[in-house]
């Protein structure tokens, strides 16, 4: 069976998406999304009919966005985080995102063609941050191959 990398990360915004404290991550949305959809590596991503997930639940906190997305593997998610765009983005989350007590993220593995839920990649989230990094849920800092058929960690 072939694997595919499944992330999500979560934030808490400052203020609104309306807010002006926000536009500058507004703007960017569409480009970012659009550069992630070329990537090598991409499978896919988490959007509604606006073209992104800023308007999908994560919880009962509005301000809380969720970001999920699947790759072909670690190597080219890390790509595309770390050494496209994406890394400006990335550096300048203090502006619009309250600093996290907790991991707002994490990775794991699905069988290639699965399309994670919001649900699943809550509770992947949530086993990250209280188990660390373990062949359930990781980051890149701790990751782990890809499930042999006989040890599926799925």
């Amino acid at each position: 069976m072939n694997y595919h990398l499944a992330q999500i990360n979560i934030s808490r915004l400052i203020a609104p998406l309306d807010d002006p404290k926000i536009a500058e991550f507004v703007s960017q949305l569409e480009p970012i999304n659009a550069l992630a959809d070329k990537a090598g590596g991409f499978v896919w991503r988490l959007q509604s009919e606006s073209g992104n997930a800023t308007d999908i639940a994560y919880n009962e906190d509005a301000l809380v966005i969720v970001n999920m997305s699947v790759w072909e593997s670690i190597e080219t998610l890390r790509e595309f985080a770390y050494k496209s765009s994406h890394r400006e983005v990335f550096r300048d989350r203090a502006k619009w995102f309250e600093k996290a007590v907790k991991p707002g993220y994490c990775l794991w593995w699905i069988p290639s063609g699965q399309i994670p839920t919001v649900a699943e990649g809550r509770e992947r989230l949530e086993y990250y941050q209280k188990h660390g990094a373990t062949p359930h849920s990781f980051w890149f800092s701790q990751p782990f191959p890809q499930p042999t058929d006989e040890g599926v960690c799925v």
